[in-house]
């Protein structure tokens, strides 16, 4: 999706008619890109807070209006307004109204990210019909811990809306495989296309499959949707038999957590 910079209206009218196309398709669940609603690339925090809005708000009522009428679900990111607090959101709407919501935890020095709240909230997994779907915020995907806490919450599904600008095509072409495989679990990333402020975005949105490997990929800057199908046994089943008695893993059951305490430590 190509976002008009701090045009919420216009972006959020892209939005209900891709949900209207997908679901003619047969989609059941539909993400957007980082910051869909706003765009990113923001000078300061004035200049953003007057397109923010809370969740529940305005925006998440009519997706999910639109999500009603074709019985499905979307994801979007979006500019968080609480109280004087900005955060880089992503809100999970269907039928029912809100289903969750995720502030960005890690922000990089870049954009609107310089300006929001960390984000305050555990990474939770939330119930989208027969999936659970964890969610993430673009920089969040270079911390493997946050997808492996989702996993172990029961996560069949995480998602990724993004803003990948240059810089960030080795991530892109290879993390969210590995994130996906280390895993054994479905992936999603869902990067913006066009320019913002001289920023360019570089696309390569993907769907990975428990092993790792693309269901769906743009390696191009065009305007697409990509499909693909989640099969949630696949995902619940983590341990791998490849050859009976011989080969078999479970990167859940083989896991040492006993190990693993440098990585919860305090940075000094």
């Amino acid at each position: 999706m190509d976002v008009e910079f701090a045009k919420p209206n216009a972006n959020l009218r892209r939005m209900k008619s891709t949900i209207e196309e997908t679901a003619g398709n047969g989609a059941f669940f539909t993400v957007f890109p980082e910051c869909a609603l706003t765009g990113y690339c923001y000078d300061s925090l004035d200049e953003a807070m007057p397109l923010a809005e809370p969740i529940p708000g305005p925006s998440t009522q009519e997706l999910m209006e639109t999500c009603k009428r074709f019985d499905m679900y979307a994801a979007f990111g979006l500019l968080e307004k609480d109280g004087d607090r900005l955060f880089n959101a992503c809100a999970l709407v269907g039928p029912e109204g809100v289903v969750g919501t995720y502030r960005k935890i890690h922000l990089p020095y870049l954009g609107i990210d310089r300006f929001v709240t960390p984000g305050d909230r555990p990474f939770g997994v939330e119930s989208v019909g027969p999936m659970r779907v964890g969610m993430n915020i673009c920089y969040d995907g270079s911390f493997p811990e946050s997808s492996r806490v989702m996993a172990l919450g029961g996560a069949d599904l995480i998602i990724l809306p993004t803003n990948w600008p240059p810089g960030a095509q080795t991530f892109a072409d290879y993390a969210i495989n590995s994130r996906a495989m280390e895993n054994c679990i479905y992936y999603m990333a869902v990067n913006r296309i066009g320019t913002e402020r001289d920023f360019r975005f570089i696309g390569k949105s993907r769907i990975c499959d428990t092993d790792g490997n693309n269901l769906a990929f743009a390696p191009h800057e065009d305007e697409t949707i990509l499909y693909a199908e989640i099969y949630v046994e696949r995902a619940r089943n983590k341990r791998l038999v490849r050859v009976p008695n011989k080969h078999e893993i479970d990167r859940f059951a083989d896991r040492r957590p006993e190990m693993y305490g440098p990585i919860t430590a305090a940075r000094t």
